[in-house]
């Protein structure tokens, strides 16, 4: 009985302390992690540990990042690569979405899509997709069309399986109520199925964001090609560690500028879908 009162004293204080830590501000957190990440990086390269070959220092990364962004500012031939990068990586987001959308409707509408197609496309995608880099190459050749289908290929299959899932968000209850009210199947899916669904598609378009940048970049990567890839993959052949890191960070830009854009989008079209914690990203 003695001990009682100690432990409830316990519990308040972490109780005390998870209201503290979840008061502090998100870009407070966030930099505080970022200085103590980059303190160990650089206690790791001043000590030795890892060879410069590597591990670049943040020094080293940090004049490459300079470099790098002057070369972007002055249009320069690292700006083109990047422009390459993009549209290599807008066009095989915008195929993802009308093929994954259009197979993730077949899919959640259809018995036909769902014990037919949905087979094969888990199939499919429980291969790994990297390794169908070389095909693309060899069927389309070493220009953009072959990383835009990379892209495409690896983006698609999360947008079908949101999709989906989205359009059996609706409760059994809504739809016996747009059934009662004579609607019609296209009508059902149009004005139910589709407003209940749009939190899942978004999510799955957040999620193919991620992976199209990956698509595109291991296209770069393989297959020549004027883009960041082919930067990257020239750099490393270089041995120069330093580059290959501030042309990844770059690159990380582009991917967040994408995941916020949809981000912001799901925003105004969703306004009033509050299932999201307030504090996740996007």
């Amino acid at each position: 009985m003695t001990d009682a009162p100690s432990t409830a004293g316990q519990d308040t204080i972490w109780v005390e302390r998870d209201a503290l830590i979840d008061r502090i501000p998100r870009w407070l957190a966030m930099t505080i992690l970022f200085v103590v990440v980059v303190a160990i990086w650089d206690l790791v390269t001043r000590m030795g540990w890892v060879s410069p070959i590597i591990l670049p220092s943040p020094k080293e990364t940090l004049d490459d990042l300079i470099f790098v962004g002057r070369n972007l500012i002055t249009g320069d031939y690292m700006l083109t690569a990047l422009w390459t990068t993009t549209i290599t990586v807008l066009y095989g987001f915008l195929i993802a979405a009308a093929i994954g959308f259009s197979l993730g409707v077949l899919v959640g509408e259809t018995k036909f899509g769902e014990r037919a197609v949905m087979p094969y496309l888990v199939a499919i995608d429980t291969m790994p997709k990297i390794a169908f880099a070389p095909l693309f190459i060899a069927w389309l050749g070493f220009d953009i069309s072959s990383k835009v289908a990379l892209a495409a290929f690896i983006a698609t299959f999360a947008i079908v399986v949101a999709t989906a899932a989205g359009l059996y968000a609706a409760s059994e209850n809504e739809r016996m109520l747009f059934k009662s009210m004579g609607a019609s199947r296209w009508q059902t899916l149009i004005q139910l199925k589709m407003p209940t669904g749009l939190p899942y598609i978004f999510t799955g378009l957040k999620i193919a964001s991620v992976g199209v940048m990956a698509g595109a970049i291991t296209g770069e990567f393989l297959g020549g090609g004027k883009g960041f890839g082919a930067l990257i993959r020239q750099s490393a052949s270089q041995m120069n560690t330093p580059r290959v890191f501030a042309l990844i960070l770059y690159l990380s830009l582009l991917g967040l500028a994408l995941y916020f854009t949809i981000a912001w989008i799901q925003r105004r079209f969703i306004f009033w879908n509050k299932s999201e914690r307030p504090g996740a990203i996007g």
